[in-house]
């Protein structure tokens, strides 16, 4: 999914899911074995390379890592197959292949887990539905699925609490804004949102919303850039991006690039690239995109490139990871960078694959 993966449930609202993602991350199927760059920001994006270390990460079965994360792969696919979209080698991975891993990770219930046998959860089965519309396949859903879309429909939809209209993410409880968003996400591209009470979900999150114009991980709890792009995407798809405070909530977003060009979460942290993406995404629904020194950013993402092997690390000389490498080029996306297939800035998806799913 575009969210970051529940690794374990329950965490306060003073714990950084980001920071908790990115160890992770450091050893797993996603990463490696290259690293970024020196900072140096003189760079070409070098996309041959990137689509060579994509396709690559599914050849590495033979090494731990690679077994350490199955509980990442649903993710990993599409994290994978949205960059190699963005990059223009939609081909890079097998369609059939593709299918056929995705409906191998599916439950009677409808929902989807990580891997086959895993057990299903709200973000891996809107990362499901994300592979499935960026390569036209949700008709499969029908032929081959386990009672077809609605049955995917139905399993997110009985995930919402009918008091708070918040989302859980699996059957034991963790409530999230990034579960809400997954919903709507996955429910609006299937043509399903009507299944889900849209407006107890949308009091829900401006019931999030802080001072500062952004927002939390529930009410009270501190604005952060990832759950802020969760909100307003959310949002945007009820068609309710004016109930947001736009002038506050980009200025606050515009205030996190660092001297180095990147941005970072929140503030007192440090620059990471992911934050291209959730940052940048949200300025993007703002119409604020002109509030970010692109050249600079561009710079920075570029930067964290490995030359030799491909792919993107959250900042130079870190390991790449495919986690950052999407979320990188989806910002140079945003940033309209030579070559880069136009992203949709709500669903961190081709926005071709958006634009037909939703007939727009």
């Amino acid at each position: 999914m575009v969210l970051w993966p529940s690794t374990f449930r329950n965490f306060s609202a003073n714990f950084d899911p980001f920071l908790h993602y990115h160890l992770l991350i450091i050893m797993s199927l996603v990463s490696g074995p290259g690293r970024g760059g020196t900072g140096s920001q003189g760079q070409e994006l070098f996309v041959e390379k990137h689509v060579d270390y994509i396709k690559s990460l599914d050849k590495r079965k033979d090494e731990y890592e690679y077994w350490l994360t199955e509980h990442l792969r649903l993710n990993g696919v599409y994290w994978g197959l949205t960059a190699l979209h963005l990059l223009g080698h939609p081909e890079a991975l097998p369609r059939d292949d593709t299918i056929d891993f995705v409906l191998s990770c599916q439950h009677e219930n409808g929902g989807f887990g990580a891997a086959p046998g895993h057990d299903p959860h709200m973000l891996y089965t809107v990362s499901a539905v994300q592979v499935l519309v960026t390569i036209d396949a949700v008709g499969e859903l029908d032929k081959r699925g386990r009672g077809g879309k609605e049955k995917v429909g139905s399993y997110i939809a009985n995930l919402q609490d009918p008091v708070t209209g918040t989302f859980k993410g699996d059957e034991w409880g963790e409530t999230d804004t990034r579960f809400l968003y997954g919903a709507f996400n996955a429910l609006s591209l299937l043509d399903l949102l009507s299944m889900v009470d849209v407006g107890k979900a949308v009091s829900y999150v401006q019931s999030c919303a802080n001072f500062d114009g952004g927002y939390g991980v529930r009410p009270g709890a501190e604005s952060h850039a990832g759950q802020i792009f969760v909100c307003v995407g959310a949002l945007a798809i009820a068609g309710q991006l004016d109930l947001v405070d736009t002038e506050r909530l980009a200025a606050w977003l515009s205030e996190r690039q660092l001297d180095n060009g990147g941005l970072n979460g929140r503030p007192g942290k440090k620059e990471d690239v992911c934050y291209s993406w959730w940052v940048m995404s949200s300025l993007a629904m703002l119409g604020k995109l002109h509030w970010i020194d692109r050249d600079k950013l561009i710079g920075f993402i570029l930067s964290c490139q490995d030359p030799q092997l491909g792919g993107i690390a959250d900042r130079p000389e870190d390991m790449v990871d495919v986690f950052h490498t999407v979320f990188g080029i989806a910002g140079l996306s945003l940033l309209k960078y030579p070559g880069i297939r136009e992203v949709d800035p709500i669903y961190c998806m081709p926005k071709e694959a958006t634009s037909r799913a939703l007939k727009r």
